[in-house]
């Protein structure tokens, strides 16, 4: 599978709205949840007027002619805020294209792209029976705090 990696493109932004609904981690026991969920004013801040911000940053993959996966950052109040001046990232891929390597690819990139814009730290917020979480472990994030169900992690990059 041939897997380009490149900057988002103003014409693409609006399929963050697909990304962000993907990212909603929904256990294999649970019912999906309906898309308008990502209007909800606490997920929707995750996209809203993306691009406009200084520390809006996205890739997409690509396979053959179709974007299949995101990862993006804003500095936002989200679920895996730790202060102000870190990045939040928000990362998913479409289901038929999970676990061939894509998302790793991705993250990789990302994290190397955050670097070369002088990113210290980048935080992350994952359900914690979400099989993302060993990937994100395996790239050197660190659970700084959690509940029951999730986790707060970050990286010092």
């Amino acid at each position: 599978m041939n897997t380009i990696i490149h900057l988002i493109k103003n014409n693409e932004i609006p399929l963050l709205t697909d990304f962000l609904y993907e990212a909603i981690f929904i256990p294999d026991n649970q019912t999906a949840l309906p898309r308008t969920i990502i209007q909800e004013p606490t997920l929707w801040r995750y996209i809203n007027n993306f691009g406009k911000e200084k520390d809006d940053f996205c890739l997409v993959a690509q396979v053959d002619k179709y974007i299949v996966g995101a990862i993006w950052t804003r500095c936002i109040q989200g679920f895996g805020h730790i202060n102000d001046a870190t990045p939040e990232l928000a990362m998913s891929i479409y289901p038929q294209y999970r676990s061939k390597g894509i998302g790793t690819t991705l993250l990789k990139n990302f994290l190397d792209f955050l670097r070369q814009k002088n990113y210290t730290q980048i935080s992350l917020s994952v359900q914690k029976n979400n099989y993302a979480i060993n990937m994100y472990k395996k790239a050197g994030f660190k659970i700084v705090s959690e509940d029951q169900s999730e986790c707060i992690m970050t990286l010092f990059l």
